[in-house]
């Protein structure tokens, strides 16, 4: 960009990795940016060969019917040609989807960013919006010398707390917690982990969508999107309101024309969150124009709640720590059933997702377990490889409810369960899930936000000699990893410092400040 002098940026994302990508790039350069992502997929319908309708299925179904030994080839095929019957982003807040909500709340995206589905002409209509958006901010930026247009600007402490706190309501994929965290240090703003485990402790969970929930991306936007939720946020004095976006110079102005349960509501918006699945099986985008007939404004029992009714007390994000995970760890609690928010079972251990694998398809992992799953992390992997599998064939296997699953890596945001992730200090940085055993015992609660092994500090220290004493803190699998993972592996920091590379071994390196 600088080489080429660009003017200014329209990012158009989709996927989960891409998001954050373009928008730490654009945090770094600085320039007049507009994000437009290519929106969410509708969900599917499938029919099984025994006549059973599966409704709002997905990409995630088809990893859970693989493990599933009820099914057969038919039927996992009857799923696999009707999981993704649009184009965009997969269904569900996962966290593609979650990472187009955040920019949109974040400011650097205009109203329906996160929740207009790919299929509809609405999509369409953003990308024109979007495009005069860009023109006129520029033009700001340049001609008027008006700097509040630039992302540094719209992307303050305030922004970001506003962003992580509506995350954090709808319960978003735990990946937003690493890009959050990583876009910030492109910002360079002072925003860490302990500001999200402030924010978890006290917003609770007020839109519980899939694959957390019940709703899908589209009851969602029915209900008012991105602005829905920052409005009930912002009535329960949960948002900071001196914050501004690419779009408008306060919260207050945005939320007057675009939430729905306020009166001074535009027609425009309200036209807009009208936008329904028009269940036409095209790869194509804007084929249609279906609506639902009228918005979802009951936060009592919508998609939607209201901060005195909240689909669960809790966040549906939540940082853990404990002797297990000194640094922190996440786990979405807006997809743990509540019987399992206090576990307690034996370990079992492994160092790779593909062990991971193995250990579940042959049974290995029993009912009442915790599987440790170490040396994926930002180091250990290297690069945090997004783990899908494990957490879709526990819930293939019956035993979703039943076991816990933790790592220093990451796992995909179409997961849910007890999948607890970047647990810092990762292994290969010491930290001491590299010490568990097969059958210590760990120990979580949700509620008290701990996460720990039953050991004593002599016995962790004297795991530690033995570790240290011996090959050290290295996987034992076969795995062949690229010279440039190499490179990120030898500067990469753990996942509560965002998997970014250490600037202060970096400048000491280079010998430049």
């Amino acid at each position: 960009m600088n080489a080429h002098c660009a003017d200014a940026l329209i990012c158009i994302p989709n996927c989960d990795k891409v998001v954050p990508g373009m928008l730490m790039a654009a945090l770094r350069l600085n320039i007049p940016t507009v994000f437009v992502s290519g929106g969410p997929m509708e969900a599917g319908t499938t029919v099984l060969p025994d006549g059973t309708v599966k409704k709002n299925t997905d990409l995630i179904d088809v990893m859970y019917a693989s493990a599933d030994d009820n099914l057969d080839e038919e039927a996992l095929l009857a799923y696999e040609k009707t999981v993704c019957p649009t184009c965009g982003s997969c269904a569900g807040m996962f966290t593609a989807n979650s990472m187009n909500c955040l920019t949109e709340a974040i400011g650097l995206a205009l109203p329906g960013n996160g929740t207009i589905l790919a299929s509809h002409s609405y999509r369409k209509d953003l990308f024109k919006r979007a495009a005069e958006q860009i023109v006129k901010i520029a033009k700001q930026y340049y001609d008027e010398d008006d700097e509040t247009v630039l992302p540094r600007s719209i992307a303050t402490k305030e922004a970001f707390e506003n962003a992580m706190t509506m995350d954090v309501a709808m319960g978003g994929s735990t990946n937003t917690v690493l890009h959050i965290l990583a876009m910030a240090q492109s910002a360079d703003v002072d925003f860490t982990l302990d500001d999200i485990e402030r924010i978890s402790h006290t917003v609770p969970c007020i839109c519980k969508a899939s694959p957390s929930g019940e709703w899908e991306i589209s009851d969602v936007h029915r209900a008012g999107g991105i602005t829905g939720i920052l409005g009930e946020l912002d009535r329960a004095g949960k948002l900071h309101r001196d914050v501004h976006s690419i779009d408008y110079k306060t919260l207050e102005d945005k939320l007057n024309d675009w939430d729905i349960m306020r009166d001074t509501c535009t027609e425009e918006a309200k036209q807009m969150y009208l936008a329904a699945p028009g269940h036409i099986v095209s790869p194509d985008p804007w084929t249609h124009t279906t609506l639902f007939d009228s918005l979802d404004r009951d936060r009592v029992n919508g998609a939607i709640h209201d901060i005195d009714h909240p689909a669960v007390t809790e966040g549906g994000l939540a940082v853990l720590r404990g002797n297990l995970a000194p640094d922190g760890c996440v786990v979405k609690t807006a997809g743990v059933p509540k019987e399992i928010w206090p576990f307690r079972g034996p370990a079992l251990v492994v160092e790779s997702q593909e062990q991971a694998i193995e250990v579940i398809l042959n049974d290995t992992l029993k009912p009442g377990m915790a599987l440790v799953i170490r040396y994926e992390g930002p180091k250990g992997g290297p690069g945090m490889q997004e783990m899908l599998y494990p957490t879709s064939f526990v819930k293939g296997k019956g035993i979703g409810k039943e076991v816990a699953l933790l790592t220093d890596g990451r796992y995909s945001g179409g997961s849910s369960g007890l999948s607890i992730g970047h647990i810092a200090p990762e292994a290969a940085n010491k930290g001491p899930i590299a010490l568990i055993k097969n059958g210590d015992i760990i120990t979580i609660d949700i509620p008290n936000r701990t996460v720990n092994v039953e050991l004593t500090d002599d016995e962790l220290a004297q795991r530690r000699a033995e570790i240290e004493a011996g090959d050290g803190y290295v996987a034992h699998r076969d795995r062949k990893v690229s010279q440039a993972l190499k490179a990120y592996a030898a500067f990469a920091r753990s996942a509560d410092k965002g998997a970014t590379r250490d600037p202060e071994l970096i400048n000491r390196l280079s010998g430049l400040a």
